[in-house]
């Protein structure tokens, strides 16, 4: 296995090739993701063992939508039963990675209590309880940089990791190594991709909400529901099939060459 080094530009062209993915089927690939987001909602809903349940689940959902992706992209076919086929492939490795990912959030939230007194756990864990006086005083901005901080290299370890699980029968061990490796070794790429997301994903959208609201205060539910809708129907679509681009940049075009 090896990771090929890419150029910063690259980061960009897997956004823009991960919207060429989606057009190909965007009713089919959109469900497929409402039907991943409804998932993970609903074992959330499960009592004690919610969280846990979903992130067992996650990373083989992951890699479903990564194979929708990689279907559209050569023409395969794609269905539901693809969302959820991603839990039948090394499925074991899977699971031990979605619960170690959930762990080491936990572990990172926890630390992050020490300087908030547990203010951003709660608010993670959707806690009615949050101090409102510490969000809108912006005291939990440090505690979720902390958070943020610890949690990256746990994310480039995680990056690959299902997917080389998955579709090359990696262990836990190797898989986490080169998703980190790979993650490391295009920090560029990443760092340019982690920009074009916070663009498309959040700049982009909330500029035109704020807009919107501006022209128009008094229809402020509807200007919110217009904003939200493209986001779950086009742009998270998009940044999903974005995942499935960066592996086959960084993995496949090594494995070609």
């Amino acid at each position: 296995m090896r990771a090929q080094t890419l150029p910063a530009a690259a980061g960009w062209r897997w956004i823009v090739d991960g919207f060429a993915i989606f057009r190909r089927n965007p009713a089919l690939y959109s469900m497929l993701v409402v039907c991943y987001w409804l998932t993970v909602v609903f074992l959330n809903l499960l009592p004690y063992i919610g969280q846990v349940a979903s992130a067992m689940v996650v990373p083989g959902l992951s890699v479903g939508l990564m194979q929708a992706a990689r279907g559209l992209e050569r023409g395969q076919p794609v269905g539901l039963p693809t969302l959820f086929g991603g839990l039948r492939n090394n499925p074991r490795t899977l699971v031990i990675l979605g619960i170690l990912y959930l762990c080491c959030t936990l572990g990172a939230l926890v630390l992050a209590a020490l300087f908030d007194g547990g203010d951003l756990a709660r608010l993670v864990l959707a806690d009615k309880e949050v101090d409102k006086e510490a969000i809108e005083s912006g005291a939990l901005i440090m505690p979720a940089m902390f958070v943020m901080a610890v949690m990256t290299p746990v994310l480039m370890a995680w990056w690959f990791a299902p997917v080389l699980a998955a579709w090359h029968g990696q262990g836990v061990g190797k898989s986490l190594f080169f998703s980190f490796a790979a993650c490391w070794l295009n920090w560029r790429a990443f760092l340019v991709y982690g920009a074009g997301l916070v663009l498309v994903g959040g700049l982009a959208p909330g500029l035109l909400a704020g807009l919107l609201l501006l022209l128009f205060p008094e229809v402020q539910k509807f200007i919110t529901a217009l904003v939200t809708v493209p986001m779950m129907l086009v742009i998270l679509p998009v940044i999903f099939a974005s995942f499935y681009v960066s592996y086959r940049d960084v993995f496949v075009s090594a494995e070609i060459d």
